[in-house]
């Protein structure tokens, strides 16, 4: 029997051994989650070995990671070696599930082209402009940004490869030309593409079932049947209670997990790179939506030997971070120290005294 958990927590570099830097967790993982950019980036130092905050912000800032929406309408984190074939294998889905909403907002082909025609006269020579700022280009180009134009105007010219992240100002986000933040950027064809994907995919999030890499990839289900062809050997295939599922050819086998923590920020690959979420909860403690925040895995949670067990929020002073746990069940003391641990280990992360609380 394959225990799912316990193999996601090693592929997924939450046990074992840990990434040396967050860019290689970035291109470990493919591409991560990070619409609530503050938990992406605890997400990434997880994986890594004792990565903080500052030095995430570096990167980011940097362009050494960068931020933009791809496979799902939502932003991710990825690397500048990959965003152009990302970008050119999992756009046009995005677009497509994008197009009733482009209706309503009365955006079509010849607005996008003249927005981002504008975009790219005012991000030229290294200017990296705030959304704020962008809806002025807009405005003074005789296009309308209000509402929510605005916001879609600039993801469409994310995916067609114009901008993506800047460095930000202060705390507010800016967008570059991509030309100037990942100038050679490999290309691939197609089939390339696909096979790297699907590669990355089960190697780091392994095992998985073939729904799970359509929902996190936003490819179809053909495409990603193929896409399991074309890596072959590389992948392993095993039944478990009925499913199927997929993992890298050389991932160690099967072992017991200890008590080790974890602290999953909102939306952590973890939890939200599957369809199939069941393994991340405690088959002898009930799930009840109530208990978190949006109703889901997908929020704050604690996680004891890669399931469920309780939920948590933090909040960050100049001097201290403070950080209060709700349980679901009671944890044995063994249980309760890897928790303790996991608190430690986001106070390295935010370079500050961390006062964890049991509510």
């Amino acid at each position: 029997m394959i225990d799912i958990a316990a193999r996601r927590l090693r592929s997924q570099r939450l046990t074992g051994e840990p990434s040396p830097t967050a860019v290689d967790a970035v291109r470990w993982l493919g591409a991560v989650q990070s619409q609530d950019f503050a938990g992406a980036k605890w997400a990434l130092a997880q994986r890594t070995r004792r990565a903080t905050e500052a030095e995430l912000d570096r990167l980011f800032d940097d362009g050494a990671i960068l931020r933009t929406h791809v496979m799902r309408p939502t932003w991710h984190f990825v690397l500048p070696d990959d965003i152009r074939w990302l970008l050119a294998l999992t756009a046009p889905r995005v677009r497509l599930g994008l197009a009733g909403r482009y209706r309503q907002l009365e955006i079509d082909e010849d607005v996008v082209a003249r927005a981002s025609a504008a975009f790219a006269v005012a991000l030229a020579g290294g200017c990296h402009l705030t959304r704020p700022e962008l809806g002025e280009v807009l405005h003074a180009a005789g296009i309308s940004p209000d509402g929510q134009r605005l916001p879609h105007l600039l993801a469409a010219a994310e995916l067609d490869g114009l901008i993506a992240s800047g460095s930000r100002r202060g705390k507010q986000f800016t967008y570059a030309l991509l030309e100037e933040r990942a100038p050679s950027a490999r290309p691939f064809d197609r089939t390339e593409a696909l096979a790297e994907l699907t590669r990355r995919y089960f190697r780091s999030h392994g095992p998985a079932q073939l729904q799970d890499f359509v929902w996190w990839s936003g490819l179809t289900m053909a495409e990603s049947r193929a896409g399991i062809a074309v890596a072959g050997a590389q992948l392993s295939h095993q039944v478990a209670e009925g499913k199927d599922y997929w993992f890298d050819a050389e991932a160690a086998a099967d072992s017991e997990v200890a008590a080790v923590s974890h602290l999953l920020p909102n939306f952590d690959e973890y939890t939200v790179a599957y369809r199939d979420r069941a393994a991340v909860l405690h088959p002898d403690h009930p799930f009840d939506p109530a208990f978190f925040r949006f109703g889901s895995v997908l929020s704050n949670v604690v996680t004891v030997a890669g399931r469920v067990r309780g939920a948590w929020r933090r909040t960050v002073e100049r001097e201290v971070a403070r950080v209060e746990v709700r349980l679901i069940d009671r944890l044995d003391p063994t249980e309760a120290a890897a928790v303790e641990e996991a608190g430690h280990r986001l106070g390295h992360f935010l370079e500050r005294p961390l006062e964890l609380r049991w509510a």
